[in-house]
C-alpha cells in the first residue's frame, strides 16, 4: 500500500488520504493540548499561513499515547484548537502513533530516519514529518521548532514549483 492510499479520518471523521494532497509538501505533525510543547501550535499555524497557498499545508494528528496529554474529544480538541491558538489547517481524528494499535501511516513514517540516523517510535507529541512531492519523507524530532531554519528550508525545499 502506498503512503497515498492510506485511510485517513478528519476530527469530524470524513474519510480522507494522503492523496488528496499528493502534489503539495505536507507537514505531518502528532499533536496534544495539554504538553510543554503545545506552544508549537503558533508556529505550525504562522507555517500554515506563510506556505499555505504555496501548495504546503500543516496536518495535526492528535494523540493521546504520551502521558494522556490530548485526552478530549473531537469537539474539545477543535475547540482548543481554534480558540487557542487560531488553528486553521486539517485535524486528523485521534491515532495511535506508536505500539501494537499503530496507525498504518505512522507504519510507514517511523521508518524513516532522522538527521542523527535514528528511526523508530515517535519520541513525544510534536514529532514532525515532511511529506514531499514523491513521498520523500524529512523527519523532525519533537524538540525541533516548527519554524527552525532546517524545518523552513525543508519546506521551501519541497514546495511544488
Amino acid at each position: 500500500m502506498s503512503l497515498y492510499d492510506i485511510p485517513l479520518r478528519t476530527l469530524s471523521g470524513d474519510p480522507i488520504s494522503l492523496a488528496d494532497y499528493r502534489d503539495q509538501a505536507v507537514l505531518v505533525v502528532n499533536v496534544a493540548s495539554k504538553c510543554g510543547l503545545t506552544p508549537q501550535y503558533a508556529g505550525l499555524e504562522r507555517l500554515q499561513k506563510e506556505y499555505g497557498d504555496r501548495g504546503f499545508t500543516v496536518l495535526g494528528v492528535p494523540c493521546n499515547q504520551f502521558l494522556g496529554q490530548e485526552p478530549g474529544s473531537a469537539e474539545e480538541i477543535q475547540t482548543f484548537c481554534s480558540t487557542s491558538y487560531g488553528v486553521t489547517f486539517p485535524l486528523l481524528e485521534k491515532t495511535d502513533v506508536n505500539g501494537d494499535a499503530r496507525h498504518p501511516l505512522y507504519v510507514e513514517l517511523t521508518q524513516v530516519a532522522d538527521a542523527e540516523g535514528a528511526a523508530g517510535d515517535v519520541q513525544w507529541n510534536f514529532e514532525k514529518f515532511l511529506i514531499g512531492r514523491d513521498a520523500q519523507i524529512t523527519r523532525f524530532r519533537p524538540s525541533t521548532e516548527p519554524e527552525a531554519p532546517e524545518v523552513v528550508a525543508a519546506i521551501e525545499a519541497v514546495l511544488p514549483a
